[in-house]
């Protein structure tokens, strides 16, 4: 709660008795009502000029960063240059210019480091860092971290570690740009597409909702989701992808598991292999 601001019936009363104080002590008691008007007018240009946020900008709630003059609500009284103003409504009235906004600045992502650990699921990381900090009420700062499900496919000793038997391994199309090419810049191999009928998943699934695993939350039951194979992920002999199921029979029941949550598990069951994957953005998947 602000402290109670003076109304401007009241500012006007205390004025005008200090105008008369002031007035009988110059002598000047004796001049008609027009000249008294003329020195209020003159005394509350000075305030006028006195008040306002110029060299007042307080970040936060600041209960001393006050001044008197008028708010902008057009009442005069006591008004706030605080951050704060602007919620409680008692911002001085040129707070907008003097006091402008201005939103956080982050710098652009970094790249995205390598998997945590080798030849299993895995997380990769990017950041970025504060450039400037928000002012003056301006647009906070975004998150500064984001983390992507991830494999290697090589182990410590530069041997090649996946397979194709086991669960699918899965995480969202979003994060398969970086696989267009591989460690020296040369295009590879767009892969194929898997399309699978969704069976069952569990329902932590649903209540995923940390910044790298809210995708999980579009994987339903009955929907046909698309997965895509590509390198690495692909296994350069057999040019498949771990639990792909290439091999399985239209109506044999398949696993696949979330990388990022161990916990967001199911089953679905193969539709067909396609060239490229034609889902909707939130029901496409990669294999990793």
């Amino acid at each position: 709660m602000r402290p109670v601001a003076l109304t401007s019936r009241g500012t006007e009363d205390s004025n005008r008795d200090f105008l008369e104080l002031f007035l009988e002590m110059m002598g000047l008691l004796s001049l008609g009502r027009s000249a008294l008007l003329v020195v209020a007018a003159v005394f509350g240009m000075y305030q006028f000029a006195e008040g306002g946020c110029s060299g007042r900008c307080c970040q936060g709630t600041d209960f001393t960063c006050v001044t008197t003059d008028w708010r902008m609500d057009r009442v005069y009284g006591t008004c706030y240059c605080d951050e704060r103003c602007l919620k409680t409504k008692d911002c001085c009235f040129d707070y907008p210019t003097e006091c402008p906004a201005q939103s956080c600045v982050v710098s652009e992502w970094s790249h995205w480091s390598g998997c945590a650990q080798p030849c299993q699921p895995s997380f990769r990381v990017r950041r970025r860092s504060v450039q400037r900090l928000p002012q003056n009420s301006g647009q906070a700062c975004p998150r500064l971290e984001e983390q992507a499900g991830c494999m290697e496919y090589l182990d410590r000793k530069g041997q090649f570690c996946t397979s194709v038997q086991g669960a699918a391994f899965i995480t969202t199309m979003e994060y398969s740009k970086g696989r267009t090419h591989d460690l020296y810049g040369a295009p590879v191999d767009s892969g194929f597409c898997m399309e699978f009928k969704m069976e069952s998943l569990t329902a932590q699934c649903m209540v995923e909702n940390r910044p790298y695993t809210r995708w999980m939350q579009y994987l339903r039951e009955g929907y046909t989701v698309c997965v895509a194979c590509q390198p690495p992920a692909m296994n350069n002999r057999s040019q498949s992808c771990q639990g792909d199921g290439s091999l399985a029979e239209r109506d044999e029941l398949l696993h696949w598991q979330a990388v990022g949550s161990p916990r967001c598990r199911g089953t679905w069951r193969k539709v067909q292999r396609l060239q490229h994957c034609s889902c909707p953005l939130v029901h496409s998947f990669i294999f990793i």
